[in-house]
């Protein structure tokens, strides 16, 4: 079962926000990055998606921008929030193609696989 967003924790130890809903996004579509047992992927880092990051995606053979209506997906476009699964995060990172985050609707989860520093120096909602 997922932690319902009321009692999830983002990366700094704070009540989860809301990520995204236009479009709708999370991986139980609840426009939160609540993550589960069933949620292999941890999609856990709401990122702000940039055309960049989404090429990179692409290559790496998950392709965001296509819609896929069969699924419900209406593909992503530069500048839409969406939860991404916290490995390809930091894959993208590393590459020099992370998207900006936001930190406070960024799930704890995201911590097993992301550098915190990392995801700051990311950050789209640190003052």
């Amino acid at each position: 079962m997922a932690q319902t967003q009321k009692d999830a924790l983002n990366v700094l130890g704070q009540p989860l926000a809301d990520c995204g809903y236009d479009p709708q996004t999370g991986f139980y579509r609840d426009g939160c990055c609540n993550v589960g047992p069933d949620d292999l992927g941890v999609h856990a880092v709401c990122a702000v998606v940039t055309d960049d990051f989404l090429e990179f995606s692409r290559l790496k053979g998950n392709d965001l921008s296509t819609p896929r209506p069969e699924f419900g997906f209406p593909g992503l476009r530069d500048g839409d929030a969406w939860c991404l699964c916290a490995g390809r995060w930091t894959e993208a990172y590393e590459a020099g193609k992370a998207p900006r985050v936001r930190l406070l609707a960024t799930h704890q989860a995201a911590l097993e696989h992301c550098d915190l520093d990392a995801l700051k120096q990311h950050a789209v909602d640190l003052s």
